[in-house]
């Protein structure tokens, strides 16, 4: 029953879409059977708008209408132009923000719950909300304590946003394995991980204590780190559904005007936040993904100030290797060894021949070599390089696809800042001694001592491993004299599994029969 109502939740969905006219706006070319065929029906259906209506105000309001679960898809979305294209990519990202508050006593409601004291207790003053996303909502406040009174952002759950989140990931599962058995050319965007890639993303962003403990990491690391900062956490003040931070004094990174009259070197501004970026990526691990210019301010010192950290990228040490080989390739012009990178990591099949490969790889690197930004686009190279991979049968890597995002969005708010930015210059500084560290003799010493590590912990496991491999004997030998047997309550549940999945099967077929003549009978009657 759970997989019916999560398809006929997904007929509603589609129709919401036609009707908002969101489907008619996707492109024509390249378009496979089933898209051209909902294109078709959604001219019939959709609704009448004014000419001056966007792009991006059409999909905000198809996305609000389904709820904050969609709008939490459309921001991931925002992160896969290989799936959605680059056009709408760029408008998905303008989905930030664009929430409904939900009322100041219900934020309230929420931190008593969580914190288990009264609101007017654990702050001195607190305002009404100030920013709404389809997770939480931020609201302005005072505290009061031994130095005495100061201004602290208080980030609050969405009420239900957990029980609607819930069901609406089994629609989104449900879509993902439609699209991959209807268009095999989709299975290489393997949508089905990626959906558990936002299941889990947006798990760890509904808990808000996790979101603390990720500033709190992510302040560690980067002490050190001149011009870059995160807010501090009030641990006193954060649960479950609720963390109190810092408020933020500064300029808005998309307030260029402001940031213009500041006085500020915005040319030094835009190579600190992209060498801080690469340095959480390459030597962290652990980096901020949602650097866009509503979550960036610019304080009085020069520091850049970076807020809501619901997503955060993490990469393991082969990626970051991965990583920081391709970006010192093409730093360096080295596309062989981009491509040999690629086969080795066992991204690209090893059956590709390398050197072409290496010379389509090529085609990416040298249009964009000492160019600045505002002679590149894009969302060319990106279209560039997804059109190359699929043709070496390259398959999407998702734990990458965060760090690509937020690659692009650093740069474009650089470029803002410095319209001659170059990100390869801005970023050799980085990369070149990461790598250099990576490939020397230190990291050798690091791949010995992780080697050590790893046997290390084999041993240890040794006495484990013998006992389930002589368990493992016995039974191959048992199977071996009598065959394959179920026991009892196995075979119960196999009969009781097939019974259910056929009457499934019947009334899935009945709800998607009246759910289409609904639709028809709503529309020319």
């Amino acid at each position: 029953m759970k997989s019916v109502f999560a398809f006929f939740s997904l007929l509603k969905a589609v129709y919401v879409l036609m009707r908002e006219g969101v489907i008619t706006a996707l492109p024509d070319e390249g378009a496979p059977p089933p898209v051209v065929f909902l294109k078709s029906v959604a001219r019939i259906v959709r609704r009448r708008r004014g000419k001056d209506v966007t792009q991006s105000d059409i999909l905000a309001r198809a996305l609000d209408r389904l709820g904050p679960s969609w709008v939490k898809l459309g921001q991931f979305l925002a992160t896969r132009p290989d799936v959605v294209g680059s056009s709408i990519a760029r408008d998905l990202e303008l989905l930030q923000d664009r929430m409904d508050a939900f009322s100041t006593p219900e934020a309230r409601k929420m931190i008593e719950a969580t914190l288990g004291r009264k609101v007017d207790d654990l702050f001195v003053e607190f305002g009404d909300p100030v920013a709404a996303a389809s997770i939480a909502q931020v609201h302005r406040a005072k505290v009061k304590d031994r130095d005495g009174e100061r201004e602290v952002a208080v980030k609050v759950i969405r009420p239900g946003v957990r029980e609607r989140f819930a069901y609406d990931i089994d629609v989104f599962y449900t879509a993902a394995r439609t699209l991959s058995r209807m268009i095999p050319a989709m299975r290489r965007l393997m949508l089905v991980e990626s959906v558990a890639m936002l299941e889990q993303s947006a798990t760890l962003e509904m808990e808000l204590r996790f979101e603390a403990a990720a500033f709190s990491e992510m302040s560690d690391n980067t002490k050190d780190d001149a011009g870059f900062r995160l807010p501090a956490i009030d641990w006193q003040r954060s649960g479950r559904d609720c963390v109190t931070m810092e408020w933020v004094d500064g300029i808005k990174m998309n307030n260029m005007e402001a940031l213009r009259a500041s006085g500020h070197d915005l040319k030094a501004v835009a190579n600190t936040l992209n060498q801080s970026f690469l340095r959480q990526a390459l030597r962290d691990g652990f980096f901020h993904a949602d650097l866009h210019p509503g979550n960036l301010f610019l304080a009085s010192d020069g520091d850049i100030v970076a807020v809501d950290l619901g997503i955060a990228g993490r990469l393991s040490k082969p990626e970051r290797r991965f990583l920081g080989e391709i970006l010192y390739g093409f730093i360096e012009r080295d596309y062989r060894r981009v491509a040999e990178v690629h086969i080795e990591a066992g991204y690209v099949p090893a059956d590709k021949d390398v050197d072409s490969f290496a010379q389509a790889l090529r085609a990416v690197g040298e249009p964009i070599y000492g160019k600045t930004a505002e002679d590149i686009s894009m969302s060319s190279l990106l279209a560039l390089l997804f059109e190359i991979t699929e043709m070496f049968d390259m398959k999407t890597q998702p734990q990458l696809l965060l760090l690509q995002k937020t690659m692009v969005v650093v740069e474009g708010v650089a470029r803002k800042l410095d319209p001659q930015f170059n990100m390869w210059t801005s970023g050799g500084p980085v990369v070149v001694p990461y790598v250099s560290r990576l490939i020397g003799p230190i990291g050798r010493l690091d791949e010995a001592r992780d080697g050590l590590h790893a046997a290390s912990r084999l041993l240890r496991q040794a006495p484990e491993f013998v006992k389930r491999t002589e368990a493992l004997s016995a039974e191959i030998d048992l199977m071996a004299k009598h065959g394959v047997r179920l026991d009892k309550p196995t075979i119960d549940a196999i009969g009781k599994a097939e019974a259910r999945h056929s009457r499934s099967g019947r009334l899935a077929l009945w709800l998607i029969a009246v759910s289409l003549l609904a639709l028809v009978w709503k529309q020319f009657v």
